[in-house]
């Protein structure tokens, strides 16, 4: 992890702080599961205000790491996750150079917030003018919060970069790149270089391309084999395809490294699991991929979303498109039905397109 800037490294959390010692747990006394659940349906709602201003995915990613940033300096209590959500796509139309106006920003949060259509909200409307009032005030504590330090390094660069490095099918990069996109619904951008995150993404879309009977997360991120310079008895040599543990010795990664992808790709798995898996029995078959053996223990840090979701229930605050439940944008299908552009495949990565509701986009494709 010795690649992190001083000025990233100042934004990298151990999990405990996570766990314990954020203000919504320390001012607010805010669960640790109902903050994440709630971190998640933030970041929905700010990658659907981006989708329908069109911003570059970039910008989004750059937005979802000022979300999580922003919520380790302030409780969920004190700053409403969509208020939040849209100062920082405001900010990123700025810092990214994709401007887009404040009025039009605010139209499309009152759309979402409220159920309607955008055409339909008058520039001189009071609704209008509250929201543009709402996310300049945010923008404020935001700009604070964030130290005036804007600089975002995603995990799909380094993706990148593995998969120019080796390259992979279609299917395998869908894949990953949509792994990537979920990981940002988690606050693996907080916790870890984008690097640990970028590997973490390659290895579980590894594993779950090449199938159930493919090496384990554990194999893949078992310590490395001895120096190449000694001589290595036949009954030492690893007994997995060199491509299985190509990303981890792509970066050289040593131990304390290779625990933190173990983390990341527990707490990936994690919060696939916490998905209502019978609404989505796509996410099914990833959810159920046994997380790597690690030498540390500590609590799961998600519980199923459904549960969360029931317990929480009051008078509705949002519209049809406000914010629904937080679900991962990759589909991962286990099907007999080939996919489009796969037909000897007997599984494969569609995005979701079942119909959210009225006036809700589809979720983006990603495309990078």
């Amino acid at each position: 992890m010795g690649a992190t800037s001083a000025s990233a490294a100042q934004w990298l959390f151990p999990v405990s702080a996570l766990v314990d010692h954020t203000p919504s747990r320390t001012t607010s006394s805010i669960s640790i599961e109902k903050e994440l659940y709630d971190r998640a349906r933030g970041v929905e709602f700010l990658f659907r205000l981006g989708v329908s201003l069109i911003l570059p995915v970039s910008s989004l990613y750059t937005a979802a790491t000022w979300f999580h940033r922003f919520y380790m300096r302030y409780s969920l209590e004190d700053y409403h996750r969509q208020d939040v959500a849209a100062a920082c796509i405001f900010l990123a139309t700025k810092t990214e150079e994709c401007g887009r106006k404040l009025r039009d920003v605010a139209r499309v949060y009152c759309s979402k917030v409220w159920g309607r259509n955008p055409d339909e909200i008058a520039d001189d409307s009071q609704e209008l003018q509250e929201s543009q009032t709402i996310i300049l005030l945010t923008e404020e504590v935001l700009l604070e919060a964030l130290c005036f330090d804007f600089v975002v390094r995603s995990p799909h660069t380094d993706l990148i970069d593995l998969l120019e490095a080796r390259p992979q099918t279609p299917e395998f990069e869908e894949y990953a790149f949509s792994i990537a996109n979920d990981s940002y619904r988690t606050p693996l951008c907080v916790l870890y270089p984008p690097r640990i995150t970028a590997v973490a993404c390659y290895v579980l879309a590894q594993q779950y391309t090449e199938g159930a009977n493919s090496p384990t997360l554990s194999a893949r991120l078992a310590s490395p084999a001895p120096s190449a310079s000694l001589p290595t008895p036949p009954s030492n040599k690893s007994p997995y395809p060199e491509s299985t543990r190509f990303a981890v010795e792509f970066y050289n990664f040593n131990e304390t490294e290779l625990v933190a992808v173990a983390d990341a790709l527990t707490i990936l798995l994690e919060f696939y699991a916490a998905q209502d898996l019978n609404a989505l029995e796509y996410l099914s078959s990833i959810a159920s991929v046994s997380p790597p053996e690690t030498s540390f223990s500590r609590q799961k840090l998600y519980q199923p979303f459904s549960q969360l979701a029931q317990a929480s229930q009051k008078p509705v605050e949002s519209g049809p498109d406000g914010e629904p439940a937080p679900t991962a944008q990759a589909q991962f299908k286990s099907s007999k039905e080939p996919t489009e552009g796969s037909a000897s495949k007997s599984s494969g990565w569609i995005p979701i397109t079942s119909d959210p509701g009225p006036d809700i986009p589809e979720k983006p494709k990603w495309q990078i």
